[in-house]
């Protein structure tokens, strides 16, 4: 599928800004693999390697070529440091939906970065011709990131027994979305 082209300024908002993925975000990638949970979720292997850390930035340097998607580096606005990762998902492009993710390095959690960050995202998401709604899939435990999708305006639809694989067992998700503004039947 080929894709809108790549933002021509990076979306961003409050203190973050979420720019292309760079050789430098090596760092954060091997922080972020230090988390139990974020390696279950994507190729970012645990406890990566500066090799495997390496693989995975050029991984997410093609995926909007590949037409994956958009894979951002959430990055600092003061000083564009590498804080975590973040993506728009467009395989349901067609069907007028994105699937949304995100994780902040653990050094930097706690400080409200993803719920910038997400907003940042679902606001360029909107200027992406055909995405209706983006959706994000959560599982049940992870209140943190539950707490986020509420901050960024996202909206709880349901819990989806069995319904995505993680770490090679089958989870329930817990369904929130944000519907592009003057779209919605509510």
């Amino acid at each position: 599928m080929k894709l809108p082209p790549w933002p021509a300024a990076p979306p961003s908002h409050g203190r973050v800004r979420l720019r292309a993925v760079e050789e430098r975000d090596i760092a954060m990638a091997r922080e972020l693999s230090t988390d139990p949970y974020v390696p279950q979720t994507g190729s970012l292997p645990g406890h990566a390697t500066e090799h495997e850390a390496s693989d995975w930035v050029v991984r997410q340097q093609g995926r909007h070529a590949e037409g994956v998607g958009f894979s951002f580096t959430i990055a600092t606005s003061s000083d564009d440091a590498a804080i975590g990762h973040c993506g728009l998902w467009l395989k349901n492009l067609d069907a007028g939906r994105a699937t949304a993710g995100y994780a902040i390095s653990p050094p930097e959690r706690g400080h409200g970065y993803a719920t910038e960050a997400l907003v940042a995202l679902t606001e360029f998401g909107w200027t992406v011709p055909g995405i209706q709604r983006i959706e994000l899939f959560i599982e049940p435990w992870n209140s943190a990131s539950l707490h986020t999708a509420e901050r960024a305006g996202y909206r709880r639809e349901g819990l989806l027994a069995s319904h995505q694989m993680v770490g090679g067992q089958r989870r329930d998700m817990i369904l929130s979305a944000s519907v592009r503004p003057g779209c919605s039947t509510r």
